[in-house]
C-alpha cells in the first residue's frame, strides 16, 4: 500500500524536500508545509524543507526554503498536490534519489517511485491528515502548526465545506484539527480578507460578465484593465469565485491576460470541464481547471467549447 510506502520512506531518510505545484493556493501550501511540521515535530533530527516561489498575499501561511542543489544528492523529495511534472514548482524535484507524488487530481501524468493519488479526497491537506492517522503508531507526532496548515488547506479546497467533493471524512478530520491549538479567525481573515482594489475590480467583474441561455459565462481581464485596478494575475486568482453563487451559471470562465499568455481560469457546477482545459495546455479537477491560450482569438474557441459543454450538459 503506497500509504505504508511513503510512511516508511520518511522515516528512512533524514533529508526530505517537499516540492508543490506552481501559482500555490493554501492547499498546495497547507499539504507541503503541513507534511514538513508532522515530520520536524516526529523526528526533530531529519532535514526537511519546503521550496517553491511565493505568492505575497499566501505569506501568512508558511515562507520556503532556501535549499542549495547538492541537498539533492542525497534526498527524499515529495511532491504534493500536483497532478503532472509540468506545473511543479522548482525543476529540481527529480534530483532527489526518490521521488514521491501525493496528490488528489485525476492521474493523467503518472511520476514517482511512489505515488499516492487519491481523487475522492476533498484536498491533498485531507490526505496528509490520513496519512498522519496511519503514521501515529509509527511515531509520527501532529502539532499547532501542522493543524492550522492542513486545516487551512483543507477549507480552501473544499470552498469553506461548500464543494461537493466535502465528505464525512473531510468533516471529521476538520473537526479532529481545530481540537489543536491555532487562531481559526485569523487563518479565515488572512485566507479570505479582500483589498480594496480587489473589491473594486470584483465589482466590475459582476456589472460586466457574460451569460449566455445554456448557462455559460465568461469575463476577460486584459492587462489594460488589471493595470486600471492595480490588481496583479496572481491576486486575480481571488476573484475567479465570483460568479459561484449566481442563479443560471452552469459554468464559467475567466482570461487573465499575462505578459507571456493568456491565463485561462474555469468553474463549473455540474459540467466537467477538465478535458476542456488539457485540450488548451491545462488540467486539473472536473469542476475546477486551468489551461493556457496566447491570443484574445484563441480565447474565442475555448468560449464556443465550454459554450458546447454547458448546452450538452444535463443536471441528473
Amino acid at each position: 500500500m503506497a500509504v505504508k510506502e511513503i510512511i516508511q520512506e520518511i522515516k528512512d531518510n533524514d533529508v526530505i524536500i517537499i516540492h508543490r505545484h506552481v501559482r500555490p493556493d493554501p492547499d498546495a501550501l497547507g499539504s507541503q508545509a503541513g507534511l514538513r511540521a508532522i515530520i520536524k515535530q516526529s523526528f526533530p533530527e531529519k532535514q526537511v524543507y519546503v521550496v517553491g516561489d511565493e505568492d505575497p498575499s499566501l505569506e501568512f501561511l508558511v515562507r520556503m526554503d532556501e535549499v542549495e542543489d547538492s541537498l539533492y544528492q542525497d534526498a527524499l523529495v515529495i511532491v504534493c498536490d500536483t497532478a503532472n511534472t509540468a506545473r511543479v514548482d522548482d525543476g529540481r524535484y527529480d534530483q532527489g534519489k526518490k521521488l514521491i507524488k501525493i496528490d488528489h487530481h485525476p492521474n493523467v501524468d503518472p511520476y514517482g517511485d511512489i505515488s499516492w493519488v487519491n481523487t475522492n479526497a476533498s484536498s491533498c491537506s485531507e490526505m496528509i491528515y490520513e496519512l498522519y492517522v496511519e503514521a501515529k503508531e509509527h511515531g509520527f507526532v501532529m502539532n499547532d502548526e501542522a493543524a492550522r496548515l492542513l486545516y487551512g488547506g483543507i477549507v480552501g479546497d473544499t470552498g469553506r465545506f461548500l464543494f461537493p467533493s466535502t465528505t464525512k471524512k473531510t468533516l471529521q478530520y476538520a473537526a479532529d484539527l481545530v481540537t489543536y491549538d491555532f487562531d481559526r479567525t485569523s487563518l479565515y481573515d488572512g485566507m479570505y480578507s479582500v483589498k480594496h482594489n480587489i473589491a473594486r475590480l470584483r465589482g466590475y467583474i459582476l456589472q460586466n460578465f457574460t451569460l449566455t441561455a445554456d448557462g455559460m459565462s465568461s469575463i476577460k481581464l486584459t492587462k489594460e484593465l488589471l493595470d486600471e485596478y492595480g490588481v496583479d494575475s496572481i491576486q486575480s486568482g481571488q476573484l475567479v469565485g465570483v460568479l459561484g453563487d449566481i442563479e443560471g451559471i452552469k459554468s464559467w470562465v475567466f482570461f487573465i491576460e499575462e505578459d507571456d499568455q493568456i491565463r485561462v481560469r474555469l468553474r463549473s457546477k455540474g459540467p466537467v470541464i477538465n478535458d476542456l482545459a488539457a485540450k488548451y495546455n491545462g488540467g486539473g479537477h472536473p469542476m475546477a481547471a486551468g489551461a493556457s491560450v496566447y491570443s484574445w482569438e484563441e480565447t474565442e474557441s475555448v468560449i464556443s467549447d465550454l459554450e458546447e459543454i454547458c448546452k450538452n450538459y444535463t443536471d441528473k
